[in-house]
């Protein structure tokens, strides 16, 4: 579900968005009578069969459009008009590094670029092969050819949408030397048993965080997990600078090897001692470096970044809490309190038939007559794709698996859309419009 590009000064909204739903939790006790109430249910008539729409709220135009740009955003964009430079770049690599105690971090065009200067670091031989989820974005896997590394598909779990590590053990090879998670739609995966794992098999671990920007477990930042790590800055992400990425490392070693396969100019500041200072002005072949505007733009949005998050999520769960209690209806979640999350485009929802007594098609259908954005959420799974099942293209074909996790996911969720503004009214008619539909789910069997 894609977001609506909005250029247009949010300040005042997105001030009364963090103050708002910073006080959500107050409103907790209200739970239990929400709860009857969707029990009770509505018995008006469902909008498809004549009845009165529940969302009328005026705010659903806007309610998702991202991303938000501002004053400081204006001004930024101004500096660099009247004094072009590259200061951003290095500016916004030591507030990265700051900002999540990330040791060593560089600035890259694009998610996609820093996943393929990650794959160049590792320097595994050809033939190596990665595990990683199929339910993800083609940069995550593709890159990897360039290096003669090949992918071990692995299934993800249908209620979190993240790799399962359960999966993984029954797949691994004796060519496997890496593992590479994705934290999809902002939920981290569970990295302390992933690495728990992955150190008992000798795999490098390393982290695809281009939708958890903030998004912690036990403390620890997403992307500080991996040896190393990328991230995200294209518009529709958490931090939106129209386009650019970051790559985070924990060594060294990884960051200049990384570093110097797409900035040139890079090695000769490295110390006298570094095996890739020699490359000094020519690089290893591809200039990577982020256009020095989505630098800035992303330093404006890193400065409300934890803010936004905590009172997206917030909002969130003033919405989910009541959905949660409807049966056969469940959120993408581990239930761990010790996970600290982001929520990025949409709203995950599952939807269990057979307890709830209606087909997601069905359910949909009634929501959106209700005037819900919701969605049956399908994702493009990778292994099904052409690419993986012509030679010419790897050092080996990968397996093309059967992946039931993955199948049930895409059969079973649903999207709503996020709220990126304080939409209390909206949430409430949401709420009210799930509680409708549920109420008369055996009219929809």
């Amino acid at each position: 579900m894609p977001r609506q590009s909005h250029t247009q000064d949010g300040k005042e909204s997105r001030r009364q968005f963090l103050k708002t739903t910073g006080a959500l939790a107050a409103g907790s006790y209200l739970i239990g009578r929400r709860s009857a109430r969707a029990q009770q249910g509505s018995k008006e008539t469902l909008a498809m069969n004549g009845g009165a729409k529940t969302v009328t709220s005026a705010s659903a135009a806007n309610a998702a459009k991202w991303p938000l740009y501002g004053e400081a955003e204006d001004k930024a964009m101004l500096e660099l008009v009247k004094n072009p430079g590259y200061g951003a770049l290095g500016a916004l690599e030591d507030d990265w590094k700051k900002a999540f105690g990330f040791p060593y971090a560089k600035s890259h065009c694009n998610g996609t670029s820093a996943i393929t200067a990650m794959f160049f670091a590792l320097g595994l031989p050809p033939g190596s092969e990665i595990m990683v989820p199929s339910s993800t974005f083609f940069a995550t896997i593709v890159p990897m050819r360039l290096f003669g590394l090949v992918p071990v598909f692995v299934d993800i779990h249908p209620r979190t949408l993240n790799f399962d590590l359960e999966d993984a053990k029954k797949r691994l090879t004796k060519n496997t030397k890496a593992v590479l998670p994705v934290h999809w739609f902002g939920l981290p995966c569970e990295m302390d048993h992933i690495c728990e794992w992955a150190d008992e098999k000798g795999l490098i671990v390393l982290e695809d965080a281009c939708h958890a920007h903030g998004a912690s477990l036990k403390g620890k930042a997403m992307g500080n997990w991996g040896r190393m790590g990328a991230f995200s800055f294209q518009m529709s992400k958490p931090l939106p600078a129209i386009e650019g990425g970051m790559g985070v490392y924990q060594n060294q070693a990884d960051y200049e090897k990384a570093t110097t396969f797409g900035h040139y100019e890079a090695p000769a500041t490295f110390p006298e001692s570094s095996a890739c200072r020699r490359y000094g002005g020519t690089g290893l072949g591809m200039k990577l470096r982020m256009h020095p505007m989505a630098a800035a733009l992303a330093r404006c949005q890193l400065k409300g970044l934890k803010e936004r998050n905590a009172a997206g999520a917030a909002q969130v769960r003033r919405l989910n809490d009541r959905l949660v209690q409807l049966p056969g209806l469940s959120e993408q979640t581990y239930g761990r309190k010790d996970m600290d999350r982001l929520y990025y485009a949409n709203n995950m929802l599952f939807l269990d038939e057979k307890e709830a007594g209606m087909s997601r098609a069905a359910c949909v259908k009634a929501l959106e007559a209700e005037g819900v954005a919701a969605s049956a959420y399908s994702y493009r799974l990778q292994h099904k794709c052409t690419l993986y099942s012509e030679a010419q293209w790897w050092h080996h074909l990968p397996t093309i698996p059967e992946l039931p996790g993955s199948e049930q996911a895409n059969a079973t969720a649903i999207a709503l859309p996020y709220f990126t503004s304080d939409v209390p009214e909206l949430v409430d008619q949401y709420a009210k419009a799930f509680e409708k539909v549920w109420a008369h789910r055996k009219e929809l069997a």
